[in-house]
């Protein structure tokens, strides 16, 4: 090991003694400082490498459904507007390996455990387990049953626990179903109509023809852009059901030159939560009119082409990770996992009750590169965020748009404002 400097310096003003040597050089004695700075830097080093691998390890488990419609391989190979394309598991790594460096500055490591219920039935067996883990966080990416199961269970089963919906539109969780420790990083129905119906304003499109598919997610999502179209001055002046079927006396339901041939409309909002009448609408409708809603033009959380605030760069760390574009579910994912990294690095010691109170309070806000700082509402729990208006190809718009206000807090118009509230838990 080389001496200091300073040491070699010292050594070198040494005047000599006698003029130059007459014999054989003589050893060096070994002087003490070699010793001394030997034993130094083991120490040191053996400090800095303990503190490597002292790291507190926080396990934030992932836990989805084997066998969940939403993920069958073929229903994700079609990719439809707003339907995830991948696992929230993917998302939430990649928020592990950005937080990597803040987290560790802090003395902490944050480690994702996926867990796979092989069915409903299991999860008091996977809960215990997870206490086992000290697991108090939990990024939930599941069907509507069983999401509402793992909330009425986790925080007596873990001793407490925060969990994030990332998959779910339901305004019913955000309302009567709400609970104080379920966050929401996914945007709700009210949300992405809310946006949709924004854009629809701003361009004076205002007289929308409706259609509405037979499934009950058709229905919800129905009432909820009704409802943003009475908020932003959007006149549906009709409403028609659609059917895909092979009946032959049911073919007019499915039908789009027929369902779309009355001229008064100024566009087609079609609420397709199955998402297969909706692929087939946008250019086969009777009239040029542009299609909305389920396709065509789409309101979502993010888009792999979003070209601002950092986006590109984050849309390709995903991609490097995944090996599939980002898409909306993939975002509300990663911003769970990093909701979970920036409370710990702000408060690392901080119970899980203080943690939560800190995010739903908003007093945590994250940057999930929309050029905003975000924020949980603390009457529901819903991330603030603002959304993008889209096609296939490219974003075409953000909500909030320009010119819509609001008293507080511009992003509260998009959803369900605190004096519109159903949910009553608060932490």
């Amino acid at each position: 090991m080389t001496p200091p400097r300073c040491l070699l310096a010292a050594r070198s003003r040494i005047p000599p003694q006698g003029g130059a040597p007459s014999g054989p050089a003589k050893p060096v004695p070994r002087e003490p400082w070699t010793g001394l700075w030997r034993s130094t830097a083991l120490a040191l080093m053996g400090a800095f490498a303990f503190s490597a691998f002292a790291a507190t390890k926080i396990t934030i488990a992932v836990v989805s459904l084997d066998g969940d419609p939403r993920h069958a391989p073929r229903r994700m190979e079609k990719a439809y507007p707003g339907h995830p394309t991948g696992r929230a598991i993917d998302g939430v790594k990649l928020a592990a390996e950005d937080s990597a460096f803040e987290l560790d500055a802090a003395g902490l490591e944050l480690v994702v455990k996926d867990v796979v219920l092989p069915n409903a039935a299991a999860l008091p067996k996977v809960l215990a387990e997870l206490k086992a883990a000290k697991v108090q966080h939990v990024v939930a990416d599941l069907p509507l049953a069983e999401m509402r199961a793992l909330v009425q269970a986790a925080p007596a089963a873990l001793g407490g626990a925060i969990v994030f919906n990332t998959g779910l539109d339901d305004d019913a969780l955000r309302g009567a179903m709400c609970a104080a420790h379920l966050l929401h990083t996914a945007p709700s129905r009210a949300m992405l109509s809310d946006a949709l119906a924004q854009y629809l304003a701003a361009r004076n499109w205002r007289k929308a023809l409706l259609l509405q598919g037979p499934l009950p997610g058709d229905a919800l999502t129905s009432e909820a852009f009704n409802r943003s179209a009475k908020r932003f001055g959007i006149k549906v002046v009709a409403q028609k059901p659609f059917k895909l079927t092979g009946d032959p006396r049911e073919r007019d339901l499915g039908n789009t030159r027929l369902l779309t041939g009355d001229r008064e409309h100024e566009v087609v909002a079609v609420m397709d939560s199955d998402g297969e009448f909706a692929r087939l609408l946008p250019y086969a409708t009777q009239w040029p009119r542009p299609v909305a809603g389920a396709n065509g033009l789409v309101s979502t959380a993010w888009h792999p082409q979003w070209e601002r605030y950092g986006g590109p760069q984050l849309t390709r760390r995903f991609v490097k990770l995944a090996g599939r574009p980002m898409q909306g579910a993939d975002w509300a994912a990663w911003v769970a996992g990093r909701a979970v990294a920036t409370v710990l690095a702000e408060s690392p010691k901080a119970p899980v009750a203080q943690q939560l109170k800190a995010l739903r309070g908003g007093s945590t806000t994250l940057d999930g590169f929309k050029g905003r700082n975000l924020s949980f509402r603390a009457w529901d729990g819903q991330l603030r965020q603002p959304l993008f208006l889209s096609h296939v190809d490219g974003v075409v718009g953000t909500a909030p748009l320009d010119g819509v206000l609001h008293p507080k807090e511009v992003l509260d118009t998009l959803g369900v404002d605190e004096q519109e509230s159903a949910c009553k838990a608060r932490p």
